[in-house]
């Protein structure tokens, strides 16, 4: 779309990612330390619950990732729409507000009962702080790089994930799970608090700037999902009625079931086979490096190639993956499976985003955000309920089966429920291409 631009009387307001790239930048960092701060858990956290707290059912430890899952879900419904109504920066801000009491309560927990409370933060935290970075580079960018915005900021939030997953696990390894592994979380709070506080700024004004310049589909296609929809409507649609956002959303659920499956039951797999913590930290940190990493690349090809594919084949090479998860009895063929799972991962997931930015309006895009990303981590909870009740009755292997059928299954919905939503609109005569 074409490059615009509107003086306000304190700055001047354009779309683009070379326009606004130290915003954009400062954001990308941003997301890093709050993916930091869920990869703090990674490794270390499942292993806590069966070595110091005793936690033998798979159910009761994978209780964290049930409460995690809702309070994040609940929080990103809330964070779309309390960044339309106050703005992206305070929603921001609150959220690193949150999350600095975790690593404490993390450290000095006396049960696990402190540890799902503590995990009910992270979760408000993480609802608040990724819902606004996303939704602040899609403001900041514009239609034309989408999906190249979302994956730099998804690569940013999951490499950081991978690499405090592997830190975490050798400063474990070396002196014990609790508490020196949780030393990088105070460290990742406080700086984004600060970063967030003194430094971040507030993008809402771009949103109102491509809303009021927003240019329909030459199809047709979304005349009806025009900018004055209600906070219902808004949820229906993206969950329910409009085919691309529905499907995208139970896509996104289903690829963060078997990310809460990969969180909480493939450690204690990798341990029954009698691998060090090192070596766990080194796989439970691949799935997320590869995952990040590649989002780099798929976001941007989705710019080019399109949405609806990419989506599809990456949900079935992450149900390929964790069929390899179960058949196989190495390190190696774990790790190489890893890479497979994250690869179908990358190929999904700022994809998904970047077709939600493709649908919705921009005077209602946030709360579309918050309503996928609503059900994307509603996710974590339900693959930690059904994770866990499958594992308990019929063993790891078992649950792990269950989940891969049910990736391969989201994946034909996508196929045959979505359309392409990536469309690219006529340049007004006059203008650039937004970053040539």
């Amino acid at each position: 779309m074409g490059h615009r631009t509107v003086a306000t009387p304190r700055t001047r307001v354009e779309l683009g990612l070379r326009q606004n790239l130290a915003q954009f930048s400062l954001l990308v960092a941003v997301n890093a330390l709050v993916g930091g701060m869920l990869g703090q858990e990674r490794t270390v956290l499942p292993l806590l619950g069966q070595e110091e707290f005793g936690i033998t059912a798979y159910t009761a430890g994978l209780s964290f990732i049930l409460a995690f899952g809702l309070s994040k879900a609940a929080t990103n419904y809330v964070a779309g729409t309390w960044s339309d109504r106050f703005g992206r920066k305070p929603v921001l801000v609150a959220g690193w507000l949150v999350a600095v009491p975790v690593p404490f309560m993390l450290i000095w927990a006396p049960s696990w009962t402190w540890i799902i409370v503590a995990n009910v933060l992270l979760g408000v935290s993480q609802g608040l702080t990724w819902s606004t970075t996303v939704v602040m580079k899609i403001d900041l960018v514009g239609p034309a790089r989408r999906g190249l915005a979302m994956g730099l900021n998804e690569a940013a939030g999951y490499a950081a994930v991978a690499v405090t997953a592997l830190a975490t696990g050798y400063v474990a390894e070396s002196y014990g799970l609790r508490p020196e592994p949780f030393f990088l979380g105070i460290a990742f709070a406080a700086l984004g608090l600060g970063l967030s506080t003194l430094v971040v700024q507030e993008t809402r004004e771009h949103a109102r700037l491509e809303a009021a310049g927003h240019v329909a589909r030459a199809d047709g296609r979304h005349d009806h999902l025009h900018g004055g929809l209600t906070d219902g409507q808004v949820f229906v649609q993206t969950s329910f009625k409009e085919p691309a956002l529905s499907s995208a959303s139970q896509a996104g659920l289903v690829n963060n079931l078997n990310d809460g499956l990969a969180w909480g039951l493939l450690p204690i797999l990798f341990a029954g086979a009698g691998l060090s913590v090192g070596r766990i930290g080194i796989l439970a940190a691949l799935y997320p490096a590869v995952w990040g990493v590649g989002q780099l690349f798929t976001g941007a090809l989705s710019d080019r190639w399109g949405r609806k594919w990419l989506i599809a084949s990456g949900m079935w090479l992450q149900a390929l993956a964790l069929a390899l998860i179960a058949l196989a009895d190495s390190f190696a063929a774990w790790a190489v499976a890893a890479v497979l799972l994250g690869g179908g991962t990358a190929m999904v997931y700022p994809t998904l985003l970047a077709s939600i930015g493709d649908v919705a309006h921009p005077a209602w895009r946030a709360r579309s955000v918050g309503v996928y990303r609503l059900w994307r981590d509603g996710g974590f909870a339900v693959g930690a309920l059904l994770a866990g009740v499958v594992a308990d009755a019929l063993g790891v292997e078992a649950a792990v089966w269950t989940v891969a059928a049910l990736t391969a299954a989201s994946g034909l919905v996508v196929a045959l429920r979505m359309y392409e939503t990536l469309h690219r609109a006529p340049v007004p005569d006059g203008q650039a291409d937004d970053d040539g």
